[in-house]
């Protein structure tokens, strides 16, 4: 497998306006994708907000897997940080989120309260590209003020949105790190869309992932693409990639397999939930990547 790579240069950007916005902030809403929590987790964030209150929202939790789900609160609680399931679409969102944030900021809001000043908790939302952060906000706000797209990369630049009359969020451009050494790490933020499909091989990301996914969900991706079931090789991501062609019908004159269309098909879907719902990672081995 070539090595996935993704910096873009407006990445130095948008980490240097982080850290000039720092000042403004007391709390940081670090969203994550539930089904890749570890990859999702920039590790610059440790050093940036090492002295700001921070939050974790596990989102698109409707996606992953609800054992797994529990098994990352508990985790990540376990490390002091504060964390909530959440579905930035789904009913009751609103309400939760706004309830969690103002509790995490509840010790700041009482320093001013005791002094006599009523003040407005500013929050920044961050998280990688393409975790929801906008959507997150739009919900919140219950009217579309930051740009939202199915893509990485959408939000440019800051926006601060009013939630409240005690509540501000920022929302920031997605930021991704300048190298990530794991690549099966890396792999997982390629499955869930938060590399842009154009900078990769996407034949060679959804063979892998189709891989991956027969050891995860075999009978979920079976129903899904049944002429899998009579891959002999299912260890060799170009095998499982021609068997959701026959599986769907994608063959151009000549008998040719239309892999690339195939490889959009089984991306799109797998993000859209369509295959099942599940984690690639486990709280065991956070512990082995952290150690």
């Amino acid at each position: 497998m070539q090595t996935i790579n993704w910096y873009p240069g407006h990445m130095t950007k948008a980490k240097r306006m982080l850290e000039d916005d720092l000042k403004l902030i007391d709390v940081v809403v670090e969203i994550v994708d539930a089904r890749a929590p570890i990859a999702c987790r920039n590790p610059d964030f440790e050093v940036l907000f090492k002295n700001k209150i921070r939050v974790m929202l596990l989102n698109k939790s409707d996606l992953s897997s609800p054992s797994a789900n529990k098994e990352w609160v508990r985790y990540f609680g376990s490390k002091g940080i504060s964390v909530m399931e959440a579905v930035s679409t789904g009913a009751g969102a609103r309400k939760n989120a706004i309830a969690f944030i103002e509790k995490a900021g509840e010790p700041i809001l009482k320093k001013y309260r005791d002094k006599g000043v009523s003040k407005t908790l500013r929050a920044m939302v961050v998280g990688i590209p393409n975790v929801g952060k906008s959507t997150f906000i739009n919900k919140l706000a219950g009217i579309t003020r930051a740009q939202v797209g199915d893509r990485p990369g959408v939000t440019r630049g800051k926006q601060w949105v009013k939630i409240s009359p005690y509540l501000e969020l920022m929302d920031t451009p997605g930021l991704l790190w300048g190298k990530l050494d794991d690549q099966e790490l890396a792999k997982h933020i390629a499955y869930i869309g938060s590399i842009r499909d154009d900078v990769m091989n996407v034949e060679e990301i959804a063979g892998l992932m189709l891989c991956d996914l027969d050891k995860l969900c075999h009978d979920a991706l079976i129903k899904r693409y049944p002429k899998l079931e009579v891959v002999e090789d299912r260890d060799v991501p170009e095998s499982m990639l021609e068997g959701v062609c026959r599986s769907r019908g994608f063959i151009l004159s000549g008998g040719v397999l239309d892999t690339e269309r195939a490889a959009r098909i089984v991306l799109d879907e797998f993000r859209a939930g369509k295959i099942a719902k599940l984690s690639f990672e486990r709280p065991e081995e956070a512990r082995e990547i952290c150690e």
